[in-house]
């Protein structure tokens, strides 16, 4: 009688490579939000993010087929951060029209309110274009980006559509005037202070006019899109 065989005692786990450790992706999205910030939107490219992630060149296609969809991962962190920023300043409720948010009064207080709060929120928008503006400058160039995908869409069209009800509610809006329309005068305010930001942040802004501070020409820019403050 043969002595029974003692069962084959199992295999260790094989230990996860880097490529294929959990919470890659976000690592991933992780070390392109520290490369932009730090090096800029030319530094983005797969091999170097996956070098700094420390796992092999083609780990990041397993979770973004494309580089534009890696790009667009990183540029939703930089809208979902502005968003916050611009919540916080607004008092936490970005002027959308929500319960308590005072900016939905259509008297001539609620405009003036609306107005103030557009100021607040071209700061905050000049304030992180300034500091983040590898970000900054990843988040609006819709050539690198995937926009229909992971979101984006989600987070930076919510954006727009605070500066949209704030310019409804900061001035009156005859009959008459279709090609004055809200998203128009948004529009043009948004590409306004876009300009602004890009040429104080390059000192031209500085130079050609003499000013030491953003906050006359924000005013201004303001004003000039939305008319003269009433009462003054």
């Amino acid at each position: 009688m043969h002595a029974s065989t003692p069962p084959t005692p199992p295999e260790p786990p094989t230990p996860l490579s880097g490529d294929q450790e959990p919470g890659l992706r976000a690592r991933l999205v992780d070390v392109g939000v520290d490369l932009v910030t730090r090096e800029g939107v030319q530094a983005l490219s797969l091999r170097e993010i996956a070098r700094r992630a420390g796992v092999s060149h083609g780990a990041p296609r397993r979770y973004f087929p494309t580089h534009l969809s890696l790009l667009s991962a990183i540029a939703r962190r930089g809208f979902a951060d502005l968003g916050a920023r611009t919540t916080e300043a607004l008092g936490g409720h970005g002027g959308d029209g929500s319960p308590g948010d005072s900016s939905q009064d259509s008297s001539t207080d609620g405009r003036a309110a609306a107005r103030a709060q557009l100021r607040t929120l071209a700061r905050v928008y000049l304030d992180f274009a300034l500091s983040h503006r590898g970000m900054y400058e990843l988040m609006f160039r819709h050539d690198l980006l995937e926009s229909n995908q992971l979101g984006l869409r989600d987070t930076s069209l919510p954006l727009f559509g605070v500066l949209v009800g704030l310019v409804t509610r900061a001035r009156t809006w005859p009959e008459g005037e279709p090609d004055r329309t809200p998203e128009l005068v948004a529009g043009a305010l948004w590409s306004t202070l876009h300009g602004i930001a890009q040429l104080w942040g390059w000192g031209s802004l500085q130079l050609a006019t003499g000013a030491a501070d953003v906050e006359p020409l924000l005013r201004a820019a303001v004003d000039a899109h939305l008319g003269p403050e009433e009462g003054r």
